[in-house]
């Protein structure tokens, strides 16, 4: 486990450009991202648990939770153990009576039953070196800053209100401060 990094949720992304889903993940110790392409349905997992949404049935990640504690046995951590070509490969790990089992799972199962069971994700060091993203050093190199840059965060409902206005707000204010309004209009006193 020394060559693992932990990492959080720092948000689950919609791209403009297709149904897929963003969850990017950022580094505890430094700031660096890793960006995990999921599905929507797989994003939505992830966005309930984490906006601690009360439904009135188990999800499957719920359901998953649910009977690993009945078997006794206890979710130790998730892990982002490989990257091969475009795909990312985790491990659910849980202890039962002594002994650790890795269970082989996809990303965005592993992450959605993390948030559910509160427990660490850990990312493979050799998995953060070659697609982690530092802001700062990326932003220096040719090309996109990151291969999240077309998109943007999926917010609840209730949040997207008054949020959703800044966008008018600052395209009101630069037609406000346009240099070629500068001319005197007549005054309408």
């Amino acid at each position: 486990m020394s060559d693992m990094v932990e990492v959080v949720i720092d948000s689950v992304r919609v791209s403009l450009m297709s149904p897929q889903r963003v969850v990017v993940l950022r580094q505890t110790e430094v700031e660096r991202y890793l960006a995990i392409w999921v599905g929507p349905y797989e994003a939505e997992h992830i966005t309930v648990a984490l906006q601690e949404v009360e439904l009135s049935r188990p999800m499957t990640h719920d359901l998953l939770k649910n009977v690993f504690s009945q078997l006794n046995a206890k979710i130790v951590r998730i892990e982002i153990v490989a990257l091969k070509g475009e795909t990312f490969y985790g491990n659910i790990d849980v202890k039962t009576d002594e002994k650790i089992i890795d269970i082989d799972s996809r990303p965005s199962d592993a992450i959605a039953l993390a948030v559910r069971a509160h427990v660490p994700i850990l990312v493979s060091q050799e998995v953060m070196d070659e697609a982690g993203i530092v802001p700062e050093r990326d932003m220096q190199s040719e090309g996109p800053v990151a291969p999240f840059n077309d998109t943007k965060p999926i917010t609840h409902p209730s949040e997207e209100g008054e949020e959703g206005l800044d966008v008018f707000e600052d395209f009101l204010k630069k037609l406000k401060d346009d240099p070629s309004d500068e001319e005197e209009k007549p005054n309408s006193e």
